[in-house]
């Protein structure tokens, strides 16, 4: 293949694209073929390419707007898992264009270094990477009220699956709550109140304490669902904690992802949330079967992101930003936004979309293209 013919074209086309071309002609291409070929791709890019000046904000509204209406509002349940529900559609897309905090369905997908990602001791890992706590390892627990003891009955087979022994577990247990244990024939543990004279309140109230008490795991990962993707295996979770997942060794940390688009802002950096708005907005569009030009998603994503941090489209993030009254008293608390302008004489200059609207005048749109004074000869 003609690397020279490809070199005249770097600047010209993007190297996706010349990739593809590389990969698809065929072995015998001939030099004369090679440069028709990467002539009409140009030629195609070019006439793909938007008009300068032209208004992308309207057209992206537009496009995003339109197909969303007509998604539906449907949650998507992992089949045979009942706690395993993803929310997908209309919810998932105001989620993330929110740039919510709090998910309703918050959920990783871990990938796994070799051997662990063919399969080898997949259901061990993913019991490691869930959140233990004692109610999961124990069988009952008994308060004894002449001798103000709470009894733990453990579930061997239990503590076996997720690797523990009961000397690790009381040990554990010690750490999180600072309370004095005793192991009783393997199996039973016995924890002592402090105060003599405890009342029934206090041991209940410490039996419910010991009950949540975190054991081992990671914090935050509240179910683990092991699933073959092709050729390899990785882990779904229920609750996500990308910093403490990424510095487990048997992790996959280039491919390794989080729903939630806040958390991989703080842990990977802006460009990386930017990046994932894109592909959580992308996964959505496609499971509904719509069809959304990526540049339009990608355009929200840049707004979202530009000053550095990541800002939902809401009233506290870009819609707060709007120099004009009128455009954020268009979006919510209208009263409240026009009295605040009034008290500090605030002036409008009307130079965006929404406010024009309001006013029934021409919109000024398009990227602000400067306008040139000629004097053309006659």
């Amino acid at each position: 293949m003609d690397e020279e013919l490809f070199k005249e074209y770097e600047d010209k086309l993007p190297p996706a694209i010349l990739e593809n071309i590389r990969k698809n002609a065929p072995e015998k291409i001939t030099k004369a073929q090679l440069k028709k070929v990467l002539e009409l791709t140009l030629k195609e890019y070019e006439e793909m390419a938007i008009e300068p000046g032209e208004s992308v904000g309207v057209i992206s509204a537009e496009s995003i707007g339109e197909p969303g209406t007509q998604m539906t509002l449907n949650t998507f349940h992992f089949a045979g898992v009942a706690e395993m529900n993803v929310t997908t559609g209309l919810p998932r897309i105001i989620e993330i264009l929110d740039g919510r905090k709090a998910l309703s369905t918050p959920m990783m997908e871990i990938y796994l270094q070799k051997p662990y990602s063919t399969g080898k001791d997949i259901k061990k890992i993913a019991l490691m990477v869930k959140e233990t706590k004692v109610c999961d390892v124990a069988s009952e627990f008994e308060i004894n009220l002449a001798d103000s003891t709470i009894e733990i009955k453990l579930d061997k087979q239990k503590l076996e699956e997720v690797g523990l022994t009961p000397s690790t577990l009381v040990k554990n247990i010690e750490k999180a709550m600072k309370v004095n244990l005793k192991l009783k024939d393997d199996d039973l543990v016995v924890v002592k109140t402090s105060s003599k004279e405890s009342s029934l309140n206090e041991v209940y109230k410490l039996k419910e304490k010991i009950k949540d008490a975190y054991v081992q795991g990671i914090k935050g990962i509240l179910q683990v669902l092991p699933v073959k993707r092709g050729d390899e295996f990785i882990i779904i979770t229920a609750g996500t904690n990308l910093r403490k997942v990424l510095e487990l060794e048997f992790v996959d940390p280039v491919r390794t992802v989080s729903n939630d688009v806040y958390e991989i802002g703080e842990v990977l950096g802006v460009e990386a949330a930017r990046q994932a708005i894109i592909n959580e907005i992308l996964k959505v569009v496609d499971s509904q079967g719509l069809n959304i030009d990526k540049r339009h998603i990608m355009l929200v994503a840049d707004m979202m992101c530009f000053s550095g941090d990541l800002k939902g489209i809401t009233r506290y993030g870009i819609v707060q930003e709007k120099a004009s009254v009128l455009a954020r008293a268009s979006f919510e608390t209208p009263i409240k936004h026009i009295i605040d302008a009034a008290l500090v004489g605030e002036v409008d200059k009307l130079n965006s979309v929404v406010e024009n609207v309001m006013i029934n005048q021409p919109l000024p749109i398009g990227t602000g293209l400067p306008s040139l004074i000629v004097d053309a000869k006659k």
